[in-house]
C-alpha cells in the first residue's frame, strides 16, 4: 500500500468513526479494516485510534496524522487537477529548440501567434546551429531537419524537404557547371559547420557522397546562402530555404539528380506525448507550414521573411 492510500484509508475511517462503517464503504470486512489500521500504527509507532466495542475516537497522534493527511491529499488532488488541465488545454512553460534560420523565420513567428491565442502558455525559444539534447537540456520540443537518433524521442513529420546543390548564375558563368559529383573537387564549396557529421563530406540519397573544400564556411545557414547569392561558391542547402531564390532565377540547381532527404520534424520526449501545450503547438506549426507551402506553390509571398 502507498502512503497516500494509507492516508485516504485513515481519513475515511476517521469520518465513519467505526470499523463497520469504514468496512461497508470499502467493501471489506471489519477485521480487514482493523488489521490495516494496526499495520499503519505499527509503521508509525503510534496509536491513532481509541477503540470501543461500537465507536472509535482519535488520539492526539491520530488528530495530528489526520490533519497532515488531509492537507497532503488536498495538495495531491490540486496537482492532479492541474496536470489534467494541462492535458486538456495548453498551459505552462513551453521550451523549444530550433536551428538558427528556420527558428527565426518560421518557429518564432508561430510561437508569437500561438501564445497570443493561448495566454496560459509561456514560451522560450532557443536557437542553435546543431540540435540540442532535448531530454538532458529540459526542452519540451525540438524542430529538426531529419529524424533524431534517440529512440526516447517521438518524431512527427511536419513537411517533406530535400537538400539541393545550388549556385548563382554568375558563379556558374565564371567557373563552369559541374557535370558529375567528382567535378565538385574543382569548385569553391561553401560548407556549414553544423551538427556532428564531417562538414566537408556531402552525402546524397542512394549512398553517393563527395568530399568538398572551399574558402568559406560558417555555422549559420543564412550567412552561407548570402555568400552563394553573391556568387562565391556552390552550396548544399535545404530546398525549403532556397526555393524562392531558384524560382526568382537568383540560384540554379546543380547536379539535380543528386539530392538528400531532409524532412522537417517536430520531436519531443515520449513522456510529453499527451501534453496539450506540445500537442497543440505541433498541430499549429504543422498547419502554418502547410499553408505557407501551398502559398509558395501558388506563387504567393507567404510569410514575411520566408
Amino acid at each position: 500500500m502507498s502512503l497516500d492510500s494509507d492516508m485516504q484509508f485513515f481519513a475515511l475511517l476517521a469520518r465513519q468513526s467505526s470499523f463497520s462503517g469504514a468496512a461497508l464503504q470499502l467493501g471489506i470486512s471489519p477485521s480487514a479494516v482493523s488489521r490495516r489500521l494496526a499495520r499503519i500504527e505499527d509503521r508509525l509507532g503510534a496509536r491513532l485510534l481509541n477503540r470501543t466495542t461500537r465507536r472509535t475516537s482519535l488520539t492526539s497522534e491520530g488528530e495530528a496524522y489526520l490533519k497532515a493527511s488531509l492537507a497532503i491529499l488536498a495538495q495531491i488532488e490540486m496537482v492532479e487537477q492541474s496536470l489534467a488541465r494541462s492535458r486538456e488545454r495548453p498551459h505552462g512553460l513551453l521550451r523549444i529548440n530550433a536551428t538558427f534560420q528556420f527558428g527565426r523565420e518560421h518557429v518564432a513567428p508561430a510561437i508569437g501567434d500561438f501564445v497570443g491565442r493561448h495566454p496560459e502558455v509561456e514560451a522560450q525559444l532557443v536557437v542553435s546551429d546543431a540540435p540540442l539534447n532535448l531530454v538532458e537540456e529540459g526542452f519540451d520540443l525540438g524542430i529538426r531537419f531529419g529524424l533524431p537518433p534517440s529512440s526516447r524521442l517521438v518524431a512527427r513529420l511536419l513537411l517533406r524537404n530535400r537538400r539541393l546543390l545550388v549556385a548563382s548564375p554568375a558563379y556558374l558563368a565564371r567557373h563552369g557547371t559541374p557535370r558529375r559529383l567528382s567535378d565538385l573537387a574543382a569548385h569553391n564549396c561553401i560548407v556549414l559547420r553544423q551538427e556532428h557529421d564531417a562538414y566537408d563530406v556531402w552525402r546524397f540519397d542512394g549512398g553517393d557522397s563527395a568530399k568538398v573544400s572551399g574558402t568559406l564556411s560558417t555555422n549559420d545557414g543564412e550567412l552561407a546562402v548570402n555568400w552563394v547569392l553573391q556568387g562565391l561558391g556552390i552550396m548544399l542547402r535545404s530546398e525549403w530555404d532556397v526555393n524562392r531564390h531558384i524560382a526568382a532565377g537568383r540560384l540554379r540547381v546543380v547536379l539535380p539528380r543528386h539530392h538528400s532527404e531532409a524532412h522537417i520534424y517536430a520531436v519531443y520526449p515520449e513522456r510529453l506525448n499527451l501534453s496539450a501545450k506540445v500537442r497543440h503547438f505541433v498541430d499549429f506549426l504543422s498547419q502554418r507550414l502547410e499553408r505557407l507551402r501551398v502559398s509558395r506553390e501558388l506563387g504567393g509571398t507567404g510569410e514575411q521573411g520566408a
